[in-house]
C-alpha cells in the first residue's frame, strides 16, 4: 500500500517515533510517496527508498493507485538527455493526481524529476 505522510515540524513530534525524528525531519516528507510495510497498535512502518520509519497512523493518507515505478527500479528515460538509473524518490502531485520520479545514476541524483511517461523499465 502506498500513501502520503504530510507531516511538518509544525505538527510536533508526537507523530514520529523518537528513534526516527531527526532522519524523518531531514527527509522533508510532504509530497513524497511512502510504502506502508507494517502496522502495530501504536505505529505504522513506512519505507522511503532504503529507509524505514515508525510513525503514527493518524497522518497517513492512502493513495489508491500504485505508482508506475518504485524505489530501486532500474529505468531509463525516453527524453533527452538520456539517463539510466535507479528510482530513488517518488513524488505525488495531488492537484493533477500524478506521480513523478527522481533517479540516481552512477551514485548521483539526476537533478530533473521525471513524469511516468518519460521513463521505461530496463
Amino acid at each position: 500500500m502506498f500513501g502520503l505522510y504530510a507531516w511538518t515540524p509544525d505538527y510536533g513530534y508526537r507523530y514520529i517515533h523518537p528513534a526516527n525524528r531527526r532522519s524523518f525531519e531531514w527527509l522533508e516528507p510532504v509530497g513524497k510517496v511512502f510504502e506502508k510495510i507494517d502496522e502495530t497498535d501504536d505505529w505504522i512502518s513506512l519505507r522511503y527508498d532504503e529507509q524505514q520509519f515508525l510513525v503514527s497512523s493518524e497522518l497517513f493518507k492512502e493513495i489508491h493507485q500504485k505508482p508506475a515505478f518504485s524505489f530501486g527500479d532500474l529505468v531509463k528515460t525516453t527524453v533527452l538527455p538520456l539517463h539510466q538509473g535507479l528510482v530513488s524518490d517518488v513524488f505525488f502531485h495531488e492537484a493533477d493526481d500524478t506521480f513523478r520520479f527522481q533517479l540516481v545514476e552512477k551514485k548521483r541524483k539526476v537533478q530533473r524529476v521525471f513524469e511516468a511517461e518519460e521513463l521505461v523499465s530496463e
